[in-house]
């Protein structure tokens, strides 16, 4: 006698989980933005675990994101509504919660491409690149880590030699999201005349640039990373960002993006949460839905407790940002509590939803799996935690 068919269950609806009213009472426009987010969001879940599977990338979700203006991470770009550093946080946690691959390709294209271009860009490189990065219309790479150089990337190989009218460029990176789309990307290269760190546009169809997209990753699969080799690229002079002139230029811009971290792993862990919330209710076992057991309403307070944890932290952090005051060791704390606060929420909803869990048509996995990848870029937990180590001692122990 057959069974019957499986059950499926329905654990995607938002539950706009809040339990201390941490993000009630924020601006009409801040809520706007989030809203967008949010619909964003419900577009583009549908499609999402299909490319993920497949590792492919779809570039149309991000110009998709682009016309919505939510590629712009609180940057004041021309002709676009500028996003509170809360609106952009919220913004960050609504793209999480439906897909960390897409989040990803946001975090690149304005966390790191578009606030390199504003912060350190000639007027000509904004007036040719701020508009179409910002809309999606040109993906760009943001090329600083190296196959053997990632949480050590003050120590980067890449070199410059300036040549008269031209720049030449050589050496290899890794892990570079939108580095083989065939748009833009911002090069970290040290210069061999004085040994300073220095940024540099190239157009990824400039002779001498090479880029692989990695293949085999068991997360952030819907976002292409690459590997690049830099042979003798030659590029103007006038591609160079004229407003670096160390590697603590470009720590200004990572600074801002473990922020941005931090609202992605609060985003995934809502997702996750609200998941095994929703489970918890439809899936009966001894005669009872699984929240009537004691041990699961103890996990779901246990998961609760962090995650407002989190939210706590992001608005705090935030509103430091906002008001010019955080330090960076502060947005460092940030990434290190909120990613390993998501890990521990994702390793308690899979085992609450068993074998469910690990089928995509859950979300859970998936999100457990790009949290990992979320937990390392940006700063490792070591870094992080050898960060805040030195604030709070004075002594540095980095090796």
């Amino acid at each position: 006698m057959s069974a019957g068919p499986s059950r499926r269950y329905d654990l995607t609806e938002a539950l706009g989980t809040d339990y201390l009213s941490v993000l009630e009472g924020i601006s009409d426009d801040d809520r706007a933005h989030w809203d967008r987010a949010r619909e964003y969001g419900a577009q583009i879940l549908p499609l999402v675990n299909e490319y993920w599977d497949r590792g492919e990338y779809p570039t149309d979700l991000v110009r998709r994101a682009g016309e919505l203006n939510l590629l712009t991470d609180g940057l004041n770009i021309p002709g676009h509504q500028r996003m509170s550093p809360l609106a952009a946080g919220l913004v960050t946690m609504e793209m999480s919660r439906a897909d960390g691959s897409l989040a990803a390709a946001a975090a690149v294209q304005g966390g790191l491409v578009l606030r390199s271009l504003v912060l350190f860009g000639s007027a000509a490189q904004k007036a040719n690149y701020l508009e179409p990065v910002a809309r999606g219309d040109l993906l760009g790479g943001f090329a600083l880590t190296e196959p053997h150089h990632g949480s050590d990337s003050v120590s980067l190989e890449t070199t410059a030699r300036r040549e008269g009218s031209e720049w030449v460029v050589n050496g290899h990176k890794k892990w570079i999201g939108n580095g083989a789309a065939g748009g833009i990307t911002i090069v970290w290269a040290r210069d061999e005349a004085d040994g300073q760190v220095k940024g540099f546009i190239l157009e990824q169809s400039t002779p001498g640039y090479s880029a692989e997209v990695i293949r085999g990753k068991g997360a952030l699969r819907a976002i292409h990373q690459a590997e690049i080799t830099l042979s003798n690229v030659r590029v103007p002079t006038d591609a160079q960002l004229p407003d670096v002139h160390s590697f603590k230029d470009v720590s200004r811009a990572l600074v801002e993006t473990r922020v941005n971290v931090g609202w992605s792993a609060l985003g995934h862990a809502t997702s996750m949460f609200e998941a095994a919330l929703s489970y918890s209710t439809q899936r009966t076992q001894f005669g009872k839905p699984l929240a009537g057991h004691q041990m699961v309403q103890e996990r779901l307070a246990q998961m609760l407790a962090e995650l407002t944890n989190m939210q706590l932290q992001c608005v705090a952090v935030t509103r430091l940002q906002a008001g010019g005051t955080m330090r960076s060791a502060q947005a460092s704390m940030l990434k290190y509590h909120n990613t390993r606060a998501a890990r521990r929420i994702a390793a308690v909803a899979r085992d609450m939803l068993g074998g469910n869990a690990i089928l995509l048509e859950n979300h859970v996995i998936r999100h457990l799996s790009d949290v990992e990848a979320l937990h390392t870029y940006e700063g490792t937990e070591s870094v992080q935690a050898l960060i805040l180590g030195r604030d709070l001692t004075g002594i540095s122990a980095f090796a």
